[in-house]
């Protein structure tokens, strides 16, 4: 069931990546972030373990037809963290954007809450990386219908 490659390890990594990940993110957060609730604590635990898992999942596509070009994980794991994390922003920038100005400082650069982009790129590059490295990919992660039990 785990045996690499695998569609269901490279899945497994990635959440559980995610959630330890998340987990550390959320501890160094609260002391720059005091103002963070649990629910939203809550909902970013719950995002990046969902990023994890596409990430995982994402990783049979080695190529892009329409585009005729290769995928490498370096390429495709911050490009689907990233996407996922611009998405994310478009519906909290209102809530964020106040907690990161209380938490750095409105003139800093840091205050910017389209930081959560390149954290998604990056999160996206490291999950990708340990998804491919244990649960390898491409189109050997999925096995063929005959040599599943009927």
């Amino acid at each position: 069931m785990f045996a690499s490659p695998s569609l269901l390890t490279r899945i497994a990594v990635g959440k559980l990546a995610a959630l330890v990940l998340t987990l550390l993110g959320l501890f160094a957060a609260r002391g720059i972030i005091p103002d963070m609730s649990w629910q939203f604590q809550l909902g970013f635990l719950f995002w990046y373990i969902t990023i994890g898992a596409v990430v995982g999942m994402f990783g049979v596509m080695t190529y892009h037809p329409m585009l005729a070009m290769k995928l490498p994980w370096w390429f495709r794991g911050p490009w689907v963290g990233g996407w996922l994390n611009a998405i994310l922003l478009l519906f909290i920038f209102d809530d964020l954007a106040p907690m990161m100005a209380n938490g750095f400082g409105e003139d800093s650069i840091w205050a910017s809450p389209w930081w959560l982009v390149a954290e998604g790129a990056v999160l996206g590059l490291l999950l990708d990386w340990l998804c491919t490295r244990i649960g390898g990919e491409g189109k050997e992660c999925v096995s063929d219908r005959e040599s599943l039990p009927v």
